[in-house]
């Protein structure tokens, strides 16, 4: 499959690329390591997920990035107090909360779980906005349709009228020159038949 793709990104692809970077943050990965993880998953370059990330997709998800780095401190910790245990023989020894790992405690489960709540929250809210703006775009189409066609039979109708004044005004041009041939303007009249043709009336 060629990685040349220079396609617009699709929302999903979006949410593909935070995926994968939030985890290679979590994890204490690198975000290189991120792109080109998902160049490959979406027949992309390396360079076109790190353009997209840091120019779009890294603004929607600030609150993920500080929680995702939050987790991979208080991972570390919690891998260096294990180690520390190890090393150590067996003692009883009771365990407050206050000395528990804050990775591990229920306000950050809390914390975690309402911003993963909220989240999807804005992402359905972004969905039903797009939706119905769709819809809009659709309906306007419509009645833009629908102005070019009375448009186009105003302007069938204005030739039209055109074309009749423009009759007129031959017409009434041809009786004067009439009535200047006839020597006395004043006295020749003329009138319009039924097929919209002057005759002069006799005296």
């Amino acid at each position: 499959m060629s990685s040349n793709r220079q396609d617009a990104w699709s929302q999903d692809e979006d949410v593909l690329l935070a995926e994968v970077v939030l985890r290679h943050i979590r994890e204490g990965g690198t975000q290189l390591q991120a792109f080109d993880e998902v160049g490959k998953k979406l027949s992309r370059t390396s360079a076109a997920c790190g353009f997209r990330w840091n120019s779009f997709v890294r603004k929607q998800y600030k609150s993920g990035i500080e929680l995702a780095k939050k987790q991979r401190k208080h991972s570390k910790k919690h891998s260096a107090l294990s180690k520390t245990l190890e090393g150590k023989p067996e003692t009883p020894k009771a365990v407050s909360t206050q000395d528990a790992p804050e990775a591990f405690s229920m306000g950050s489960m809390i914390q975690y779980l309402q911003k993963a709540e909220e989240a999807v929250r804005n992402e359905e809210r972004v969905r039903n906005e797009n939706s119905q703006l769709t819809e809009q775009i659709s309906q306007l189409q419509d009645k833009l349709q629908g102005a070019e066609e009375e448009l186009r039979e105003y302007e069938e109708k204005y030739t039209l009228l055109e074309e009749d004044h423009k009759s007129l005004l031959a017409i009434f041009e041809k009786a004067r020159k009439m009535a200047l041939l006839q020597g006395n303007e004043d006295k020749v009249k003329f009138q319009m038949d039924k097929n919209g043709n002057l005759q002069r009336l006799n005296k």
